[in-house]
């Protein structure tokens, strides 16, 4: 067995090296999770499994072991590569853990062939090989395939067949020479805790001692997590995969210890795909309805096998629901037309609501960790991601989108995991918009002025629970004729009513929902202490002032922007992003601190344009002059009937305020400033508008634009940081960093009517140099607007970008590309 030798790293609090790690859970994640904390120095770990060794009955056991690399989420790529790359290294018994056989990604629709040239951007934006491919290509790839209704292929020539159980093995035998041990048959019972710490592990055969805990218990994960009491949101679902007798045409011609040397097949129009097996082929389907699974009632291993089951994720397999997908399967591949198949079975697997792993500490319980919903495609990357978050107190990819800490309460109840995670299985292999929301359950989260946006005409998308406005229909009379002509693609969720928006905000005022805007309440004695030691700008001003700031990890890495406004002495609202905000800030907050999320409870209007004070002035008797009610200050006054908290802040570039009140007044301050603004022409404008603006301005989206694996320099918000106040968390590693070598680069498209829409692959003299983050069309400069993570460029650079195989060009431009001197916002 070949070794790949990781060398130690130094040890954080997080995981001290005296600590006690439990691992619940030998599938292929529990294994290579020994594997990376072990190779990090952490020798006492103990990994549990409640059936045998090598095989658990996990779905480990049964995984086909597809590893495509290539995914829109640059995190879930990242991880797929470290597991391509570590499973090449590995061996058993002669045999390697990976077979690098490729993928074959078919298309029969335009749509689809549109969207595999959308995949192959990503793989350039990731840096993952591949290559769009004419049909007489795929039927060299895959000569059983009927290539007479293909449109061509997307060949990942990287890509291949995980040997799911051998690798773990593989990683468990290394974790065991370097002093972990593996107990199988040890069924846990409990968790112990004391004083909001996880203490021990309960199993039918003893306890377990332990300063860290880590569920890697695949779709059992739920149960562990009431044992600890802790909400693991995934759904566990049952997916049918079988496998054919022999087929002639493939006598002789596979090697039966490799098993398979043609590529990975998908015909995802028909929401299937191929593996060979020597002389059989396996088929996996995705086309059945969902066929979710209670974890709490999946049977032992031993009662599994006693009713004829193989392990205790394999299901009986449901026949009436594999004919359509055999008809298809038939029709595709001819040689399967006099084929049989010799065994089914129905294999459990976990979603989640938004498709993503579930990793992290959980807030209800120090110690206790959570690596679930995690396929063999992520496995090794998301382990060492977790060990070294463990072990170092962050990891070295961004986890924002797999971080536990992302879901809202709303998002957690058990009816919305069904919904969302069967909703999951269901498009797994759909053509996915990037703006398109799920069906249901909406409206989950609306504003107070949901009614008032009804009325409007708004079209609504979802975030975070949330109904947004994207553009509103009784706008539609200020649209101008003209402009440029969109692609299919690009106007879904699209309209022209959002060039007038953005039209109505930069000549006259508008009106912005921005309740989503998650708002937290920081108070106590230790409160500007606290904010000072957190974040990186300087928050010690009298009150009334706000500041953009921002929140570090150790390593310097951005974890988030913050708006801080001083309110009082010792009572500070700030404008977070996430859930995890809330987590990252209390996990650090002295007693004295005290720290409430406030969003629910209230609600927040954007007042926008060079008519804005026109239209608030009247209705207070303060002074909101810009002598008198400054940039970036903060009052507390009456809009009319209507107590708020304003912010002279200003996401769009122009004049105005977020007003913020209690939900319950949120209709009234709502109408108020409607009435008052028709002497204005007043209008409600939509996100749709609203990004158009920001990226104009050029300001950042926490999360699109930059994240944990960005430095402020990097990302252009060096202004933010300030090294002559004192210590803050992230300021040790700031200091010590080299010259960037990358930058958050703004670009502008060079043909008025191109657009793009983000995740495309930018290159610099015909070398692949980057990808794009956020993208709009500015409708004041007239040309779109991308920013892109590129090396250090000057303004005039040429680039270009690749939108579904076509080479976009564009111009690296100075920033910000709108009122530059800031003059409008500042009046």
């Amino acid at each position: 067995m070949r070794d790949n030798v990781v060398s130690p790293v130094r040890a954080s609090s997080t995981a001290a090296p005296d600590s006690r790690i439990v691992i619940i859970g030998a599938g292929i994640v529990g294994c290579a999770l020994a594997d990376e904390l072990t190779a990090r120095g952490r020798h006492d770990v103990t990994v549990l499994e409640q059936g045998p060794l090598p095989a658990p009955g996990g779905s480990t056991s049964h995984a086909p072991g597809l590893v495509f690399q290539t995914s829109p989420s640059k995190t879930l790529t990242a991880f797929a590569r470290y597991t391509v790359e570590k499973f090449n290294a590995l061996e058993v018994d002669g045999l390697s853990c990976f077979n690098p056989v490729g993928g074959l990604e078919l298309a029969t629709t335009p749509e689809r062939w549109a969207d595999l040239h959308r995949k192959a951007g990503w793989a350039a934006s990731w840096g993952v090989r591949g290559e769009l491919v004419p049909p007489a290509r795929c039927k060299e790839l895959w000569p059983l395939i009927d290539t007479s209704t293909v449109l061509g292929g997307f060949h990942t020539p990287d890509d291949g067949l995980a040997r799911a159980l051998l690798a773990a093995r593989a990683q468990l035998e290394r974790a065991r020479r370097r002093g972990a041990r593996f107990l199988d048959r040890h069924t846990v019972t409990g968790i112990e805790r004391q004083d909001g710490r996880v203490t021990a592990v309960i199993t039918d055969r003893g306890a377990f001692p332990a300063t860290h805990v880590v569920s890697a218990a695949g779709f059992w994960g739920p149960v562990i997590g009431r044992m600890a009491g802790v909400d693991v949101p995934l759904l566990p679902l049952a997916h049918q995969y079988a496998k054919t007798k022999p087929i002639p045409a493939l006598k002789g011609v596979n090697d039966p210890r490799t098993e398979a040397s043609k590529p990975i097949l998908r015909f995802q129009d028909r929401d299937l795909y191929f593996r060979e097996h020597t002389d059989r082929i396996g088929i996996g389907s995705y086309a059945h309805r969902p066929l979710p699974v209670d974890p709490f009632a999946v049977l032992a291993y031993d009662e599994a096998r006693a009713r004829a089951q193989d392990m205790p994720s394999s299901l009986p397999f449901t026949a009436e629901d594999w004919a359509p997908s055999w008809a298809d399967s038939r029709a595709l591949i001819p040689a399967l037309r006099d084929a049989e198949i010799e065994t089914g079975f129905n294999g459990v697997f976990s979603f989640t609501p938004d498709g993503m792993p579930v990793l992290g500490e959980a807030p209800e319980l120090r110690g206790f960790w959570l690596a679930e919903a995690v396929w063999v495609t992520h496995s090794a990357g998301v382990a060492k991601a977790v060990a070294e978050w463990m072990v170092d107190g962050h990891a070295q990819t961004d986890l924002h989108a797999c971080d536990l800490h992302r879901f809202e309460d709303a998002q957690r109840s058990p009816a919305y995991v069904q919904d969302r995670g069967a909703r999951q299985f269901i498009e797994v292999y759909d053509v996915i918009h990037p703006l398109q929301p799920m069906d249901q359950p909406r409206p989950l989260r609306v504003s107070p002025f949901h009614a008032r946006q009804r009325e409007l005409g708004a079209y609504f998308l979802e975030g975070g629970g949330w109904e947004r406005p994207h553009w509103y229909e009784a706008n539609a009379h200020l649209v101008v004729p003209g402009g440029p002509e969109r692609d299919a693609w690009s106007a879904r969720h699209w309209s022209p009513i959002a060039a007038a928006e953005a039209r109505a905000t930069r000549e006259g005022v508008a009106l912005y929902d921005m309740t989503p805007l998650r708002r937290l309440e920081v108070t106590g004695p230790g409160a500007l202490a606290f904010l000072q030691h957190m974040t990186t700008n300087n928050v010690a001003k009298k009150p009334g002032a706000v500041t953009y700031t921002l929140l570090l990890d150790e390593k310097g890495g951005v974890r988030s922007d913050l708006t801080v406004a001083r309110l009082a002495p010792d009572h500070f609202q700030v404008g977070a992003n996430s859930p995890a905000d809330l987590h990252w800030l209390r996990r650090h907050a002295p007693a004295d601190v005290h720290l409430r999320d406030v969003t629910s409870g209230t609600c927040c209007i954007g007042v926008w344009g060079p008519l804005a004070r026109d239209l608030v002035q009247p209705l207070t008797r303060d002074d909101f002059s810009h002598e008198g009610f400054g940039y970036f200050r903060a009052r507390r006054t009456h809009l009319g009937h209507v107590p708020v908290t304003a912010l002279r802040v200003s996401y769009v570039g122009e004049l105005g305020w977020e007003l913020y009140t209690t939900a319950d007044l949120g209709l009234r301050l709502w109408d108020t400033l409607w009435e008052a603004g028709r002497a204005h022409g007043v209008i409600a404008a939509g996100r749709s508008a609203f990004d158009s603006l920001r990226l104009e301005k050029g300001y950042r989206a926490w999360g699109q634009d930059m994240t944990e694996e960005h430095t402020p320099y990097e990302a252009g918000l060096g202004f933010a940081v300030r090294l002559d106040r004192g210590d803050f968390l992230g300021r040790a590693a700031l200091e010590q960093l080299p010259p960037p070598t990358r930058k958050l680069t703004p670009l502008l498209l060079d043909d008025p009517a191109a657009v793009v829409l983000g995740k495309e692959p930018v290159s610099v003299d015909g070398a692949p140099a980057g990808y794009v983050t956020s993208a709009a069309y500015g409708y004041t400069l007239g040309h779109c607007v991308a920013y892109a993570w590129l090396p250090p460029l000057t303004a005039g650079t040429a680039v270009q970008i690749a939108y579904f195989g076509e080479k976009v060009r564009a111009t690296v431009a100075d920033e910000p590309l709108f009122d530059p001197k800031m003059t409008r916002i500042r009046r």
